[in-house]
Order: C-alpha cells, then sequence, then structure tokens
C-alpha cells in the first residue's frame, strides 16, 4: 500500500490505523513517524503475571491504536512478549531487549518482573529517541535492532 493512498483515506481513524497494521503486516515501512509521540497512560497497579498479560498492560497504557500496533510489532520480535526474556549473547532484558536491562530500573524498582514497568519504560525511550513507537519501528524495519 503506497503512502498516497494512506493519506488519501479520509474515514476516522479506525481506517487509517487499520490501513497502517495492514501495511505494517506487509512489510511497508511507515513514511513518516506521526507529529506527536504516544502518550502514556498510568501503569496498573502491581500484581501477578500471567502469560499474555503484559499484552492486555500495555494495550491499557497506549490507548492509540497506532502506537500499540508499532509497539506491538517490537516487542513480539525483540521478547516475544516475554518480560524475563534474556538475550544470552548481549544480556538484554525484558519485552524491550533493554541493554543492560538495569536501566529500566528508571522507571521502576520491580523491572525485573513487572512488564508494566518495562512497557513504560520501553515507551518512554521510544518517544525520547525516535518521536514514538511508530518510529521506532519504522526504524526497526530497515535495521532489524532499535
Amino acid at each position: 500500500m503506497s503512502v498516497s493512498r494512506i493519506r488519501r483515506i479520509a474515514s476516522p481513524k479506525k481506517a487509517l490505523t487499520t490501513a497502517l497494521v495492514a501495511a505494517s503486516a506487509a512489510g511497508v515501512v511507515f513514511a513518516a513517524a506521526p507529529a506527536q509521540a504516544a502518550t502514556v497512560q498510568a501503569a496498573p497497579a502491581a500484581a501477578p503475571y500471567a502469560a499474555g498479560s503484559a499484552q492486555a498492560i500495555a494495550r491499557q497504557m497506549i490507548p492509540d491504536q497506532a502506537q500499540y500496533a508499532a509497539f506491538s510489532a517490537i516487542v513480539s520480535r525483540e521478547s516475544g512478549w516475554n518480560h524475563t526474556a534474556t538475550n544470552s549473547s548481549s544480556g538484554a532484558y525484558g519485552l524491550v531487549q533493554a541493554l543492560p536491562g538495569s536501566k529500566m530500573a528508571s522507571a521502576g524498582a520491580d523491572w525485573k518482573t513487572n512488564p508494566a514497568t518495562q512497557i513504560k519504560w520501553g515507551l518512554d525511550y521510544m518517544n525520547s529517541r525516535y518521536g514514538s513507537p511508530v518510529g521506532a519501528w519504522n526504524f526497526w524495519q530497515q535495521h532489524h535492532w532499535y
């Protein structure tokens, strides 16, 4: 799907989001990051974390669907949504594969065990370095790292 086709879509955000997700799935690089960084909602209260709950937490923390889709694409490839994933060669840790993992302590002392803390840190990193998760995903698609 071309960027000009996406620009011509005059329907609500949902249609644009669907087009961006479809383009992403097809391997198309987004043309530009949105003007606004992804907003981060407050993290849910700490609790035991079941399989799959990291995605629910992220969806709650990232209300914009395009930003969530980009964040999810990166996390799926980096850690498979495993908040204890560790890269055996580099030592990168967690959902967003922070290197070193201890960097995530700036988002909370429970960075090793709390997916919400890792998501918050990851969003802050993506927003500060790439402008948004969509910007980070654009970079990731070109380099296979971010």
